[in-house]
């Protein structure tokens, strides 16, 4: 039986469901491709932390309302209509305002020890693909295309861009598409590691959705576990990480869910956790 509660985030422009344990959250500003905005990001922002916390939720599906997951900022807003309460700030003050909103946002993201996964229906540009490269697991359509864009608007890059590209797909390309901002086929993001898999754009939200449940009926505390391994695998020596894995999994076996798990495997039927 499918349970769903919808969840107020406090604007129209974006949207989140709790489907059987899968906190769904939609960019819904389809008429501006998802581009952030006063109101949807901070939104955004509160929606990772409520979710990553809740104990409702097992795991973190991002998509986008219409054809595209997100076209990153406002480009016309940095022009002739820029906020003028942020003119008013100091150089130092932007700068600790933009990275205050960015650990809220990409850097939530990455903390969240719960699987996420980004659904992407169209583009992916600028800081909206440091969005999606900030999850787990990235899906995309066909139709969908990903473009760091920066280059064109004369910027060098936030949100965690360059570090999030250049671990994905390696020095040399993440150089190649933050210099040029050239937009990036699906076929071709499969086929470099940014995106772990394409699909018939009919089938994006089924197919990442059906992902998202079953790692959300996963267990919970390995799977935290499994993601500070991860995590440590890119910043510790081998040594220090190979040490910590050890711990972790001796914590784990005396946890009920590894008990379920093995009598499961033992009686051929599937597992039932509980995150105990």
């Amino acid at each position: 039986m499918t349970t769903e509660t919808t969840v107020d985030t406090g604007t129209s422009e974006l949207l989140c469901v709790i489907r059987d344990r899968v906190a769904v959250i939609t960019l819904n500003r389809p008429e501006a491709r998802n581009s952030l905005s006063d109101s949807l990001t901070p939104a955004l922002r509160t929606m990772i932390r409520t979710c990553g916390e809740s104990p409702d939720v097992g795991a973190l599906l991002i998509t986008g309302a219409g054809e595209a997951f997100c076209a990153g900022g406002n480009v016309k807003g940095m022009g002739a209509h820029r906020d003028p309460k942020k003119l008013e700030m100091s150089l130092e003050d932007r700068v600790a305002d933009l990275q205050e909103r960015q650990r809220l946002l990409t850097g939530a993201l990455v903390s969240v020890r719960k699987p996420t996964i980004a659904a992407l229906p169209g583009p992916a540009v600028g800081a909206g693909l440091a969005i999606a490269m900030a999850c787990d697991i990235r899906i995309a359509a066909q139709s969908a295309f990903v473009a760091t864009g920066y280059a064109r608007i004369a910027l060098s890059g936030d949100y965690g861009i360059a570090w999030l590209l250049t671990r994905l797909v390696g020095t040399a390309r993440a150089r190649e598409l933050m210099f040029t901002g050239d937009r990036v086929d699906a076929a071709r993001c499969e086929a470099i590691g940014l995106v772990n898999r394409v699909v018939p754009d009919d089938k994006l939200q089924a197919e990442a959705f059906a992902l998202a449940k079953s790692l959300a009926e996963g267990p919970r505390l390995a799977l935290r576990y499994m993601k500070d391994n991860l995590d440590e695998a890119i910043q510790f020596d081998f040594e220090t990480a190979r040490d910590h894995e050890a711990e972790r999994l001796i914590r784990l076996t005396a946890t009920a869910d590894h008990k379920e798990a093995v009598q499961a495997f033992i009686e051929k039927r599937k597992a039932v956790f509980t995150g105990k």
